[in-house]
């Protein structure tokens, strides 16, 4: 087995389409059941939920603009707040998605997928069960769990402070029944640091094949936690390669690709999709990335580059279309002999700017990317000593 292979192959296929699908995001709710520490979604309530009567307007803008939107496929993404509390409303969006692409004999009519990352909770809800069975052949459904009821407890908690484990857990089964290749979404945040091995274990006891893992983009990171993170990043490449679970599993903290200097290399590109993808809200607004909307910043005003009345503003949204690695990194990450895999939230970057710009990079996680990479080369070196990467 190719475990170098194997492992890009798992890494290109986390993005439907090698990532080059059309993304088309609605926020549906800023409703949830989980008040979650480390989330980005702020202002939780349950009245911006989106009307089908704009949700409506915005497919039917989308399908119409092919001059933004050329790609040869699109994932229709469904966000909160958590989506399934919406999911007589996004069903219904989904039927017309489908009627307009047939109707108007749209590209993306054989070639088109939702996606919904939820926290679990409702999976087994008879509503979401429907759904899920009448959509399945073009539906993508991930389930947060970060790990061990302890890890995840820590974080994915409800108003008063309980864990929600134990109501997600429960939901596994069922999930990995109807999509046993889905992946879960893992987020490590500064406490939970010590549990992040025993967690990804977890995870792959439970028949989990694909785990993401990344680390909170906001600065949060406190001096000794990159010694950590690095140390249960080794323990699990120990276990990793002891057990021989990269037969089965994937786990993305271990990329062959990444900790490697940009010069030679054809990555001076912006890390995320921000312009190039859409996003709305209750209101109609468009928004180059769902956390440019005033549910996901702390400190800055929306930047909103049109809406469902009077689509796309141009001249708003040209900026987003620059933006490249180099554009916005300071000379040091530019220089930085492991910058790729080193990743970046555009909005965060805006968020916490000095200015109202977004070519001013954040570097919050950069101590955090090295011990990532220190440990992603144990790993590579080991396999490669044991004759194990070719």
């Amino acid at each position: 087995m190719n475990v170098i292979q194997k492992n890009q192959d798992f890494l290109e296929k986390v993005n439907w389409e090698g990532g080059m699908a059309q993304s088309v995001t609605f926020i549906v709710t800023r409703a949830c059941q989980l008040a979650c520490k480390y989330c980005y979604v702020i202002g939780k309530n349950n009245e911006e939920k989106m009307p089908f009567e704009i949700a409506k307007q915005a497919i039917d803008y989308v399908l119409a603009q092919k001059k933004y939107f050329s790609k040869r496929s699109a994932i229709f993404d469904f966000i909160g707040g958590e989506p399934f509390i919406e999911i007589d409303l996004i069903d219904q969006i989904c039927d017309y998605i489908r009627i307009k692409l047939y109707e108007t004999n749209h590209p993306w009519f054989n070639s088109y997928r939702f996606s919904l990352t939820t926290n679990g909770i409702m999976y087994n809800d008879k509503r979401v069960q429907e759904f899920i069975n009448k959509n399945k052949t073009h539906l993508s459904v991930g389930i947060s769990i970060d790990g061990t009821k302890k890890k995840h407890d820590l974080q994915r908690v409800y108003p008063n402070g309980s864990g929600s484990y134990d109501d997600v857990v429960k939901n596994i089964p069922l999930w990995l029944e109807q999509f046993p290749e889905s992946t879960t979404k893992v987020t490590i945040g500064s406490d939970d640091l010590p549990y992040v091995t025993e967690s990804v274990l977890h995870l792959c006891d439970l028949g989990i094949k694909n785990i993401m893992m990344n680390v909170v983009f906001e600065d949060i990171w406190n001096n000794g936690d990159d010694v950590l993170l690095e140390e249960q990043l080794v323990s699990l490449a120990d276990i990793f390669i002891e057990r021989e679970l990269y037969k089965a599993h994937n786990c993305s903290v271990f990329d062959s690709r990444i900790g490697l200097p940009m010069c030679g290399r054809t990555e001076n590109t912006n890390w995320c999709g921000a312009g190039k993808m859409i996003a709305v809200d209750y209101q109609g607004n468009f928004y180059p990335c769902n956390r440019f909307a005033q549910s996901s910043l702390r400190n800055k005003p929306v930047i909103k580059i049109g809406d469902v009345h009077n689509g796309i503003n141009s001249n708003k949204l040209r900026p987003f279309l620059v933006l490249d690695r180099c554009t916005q990194s300071s000379p040091e990450c530019v220089k930085c002999e492991v910058a790729s895999g080193c990743a970046w939230c555009q909005a965060e970057n805006y968020d916490v700017a000095d200015t109202n710009t977004i070519y001013q990079r954040a570097t919050a996680i950069c101590k955090m990317h090295k011990a990532r990479v220190r440990a992603n080369n144990y790993y590579w070196n080991r396999l490669k000593v044991l004759g194990l990467n070719k």
